[in-house]
């Protein structure tokens, strides 16, 4: 018997999954400017993206938008957090209180149905005990009682890189973490069922520094050859 034929949902890529989450994004602000109706031109538009590459990730929630009219904002925001959510709310741990973690927990984006930060963890203990957005922050060496205690199955790493590989051992050790967000500069090691997912803004800023000199080469180059003609 052939292996068994991957669902529509399960052959979406990384990189059309974050463009569903950017398109999400943009539809909670069309509904709350009470816009109802939204074109993939101008979704495309908005996001800096072409027509043909909204449609072609819209097409896997269905063929629900009408040519020449859109989409209802409203039915395509339902649709996307249909495909988005997991099947059960994700309970959050963030580990970390400097200006990055604390930028991160007062966040629009953790405003969601699909998860929630439910505790935070630091070393300092004059931050400890302290409540931040709403969140009681705990010393980090009780994190493996309240990872349990409140089910979290997935942490949010804004230490120093010397404390990421430490801290992840201490939580993943607890048998309950499914995932982990690094926003740390250091290469974390972690069980095979233990999804990590490095965020390095530096290394972003870098491409997107390479990108712009390349364009910039590209401009002179076209002058140089512009004089000369």
């Amino acid at each position: 018997m052939g292996s068994p034929i991957p669902s529509k949902k399960e052959q979406i890529t990384d990189p059309t999954v974050g463009r569903l989450v950017t398109y999400r994004r943009l539809l909670m602000r069309l509904v709350d400017e009470g816009v109802p109706v939204v074109s993939s031109k101008e979704i495309g538009e908005m996001l800096r993206l072409k027509s043909s590459q909204v449609r072609k990730d819209l097409s896997y929630l269905g063929e629900f938008g009408k040519r020449g009219v859109g989409y209802d904002v409203s039915l395509l925001l339902q649709d996307l957090a249909g495909i988005l959510a997991p099947f059960e709310v994700r309970r959050i741990g963030l580990v970390g209180i400097g200006r990055l973690g604390e930028a991160l927990l007062n966040h629009r984006s953790f405003l969601s149905e699909n998860y929630e930060v439910t505790a935070v963890f630091d070393s300092n203990p004059a931050k400890v005990g302290r409540v931040y957005a709403g969140k009681k922050c705990y010393d980090i060496a009780d994190m493996p009682r309240v990872i349990a205690e409140k089910d979290i199955s997935v942490i949010i790493l804004t230490v120093p890189a010397s404390a990421a590989q430490r801290v992840l051992d201490a939580a993943v050790s607890t048998g309950r973490i499914a995932g982990a967000l690094n926003f740390s500069a250091a290469v974390l090691t972690a069980p095979p069922e233990v999804e990590v997912r490095d965020v390095d803004i530096f290394v972003e800023l870098e491409k997107l520094l390479f990108r712009l000199k390349a364009t910039e080469q590209k401009k002179n180059a076209r002058s140089v050859s512009a004089a000369i003609d």
